[in-house]
């Protein structure tokens, strides 16, 4: 599977499965899934502390690189719980919010040319 065939609602089916076939489903209530996505943030943010890495030293830099993806990917499965918990629309929330990013932030104001 990739990201180009791959759907927002099979990765929530995914991780519905895993939580329900685990019984974690008590153990997914907003707070705890909010603060396991800090968590897992941080310990992303970790792996550049006191650190500086040039994108290309990461993308050369194979057991960093798959540490990365490991975080980022323990952030995008909690999100995704989170969502799921709540039962919302991630790509309406996306859009809806993409909207307000575009009137607070205008291109005719953030435009080096």
């Amino acid at each position: 599977m990739n990201d180009d065939k791959t759907t927002i609602s099979d990765l929530r089916e995914e991780i519905r499965k895993f939580v329900e076939e685990r019984k974690w489903i008590k153990y997914h209530t907003p707070k705890n899934l909010a603060q396991a996505i800090q968590i897992e943030a941080a310990e992303l943010s970790e792996l550049f502390l006191f650190k500086e890495f040039s994108i290309d030293e990461i993308k050369s830099n194979s057991e960093l690189l798959d540490s990365i993806k490991d975080e980022i990917a323990d952030v995008f499965i909690y999100l995704l719980s989170f969502v799921n918990s709540l039962d919302l629309d991630l790509t309406r929330a996306f859009f809806a919010k993409m909207k307000k990013n575009k009137e607070k932030y205008p291109i005719s104001e953030f435009n080096d040319g």
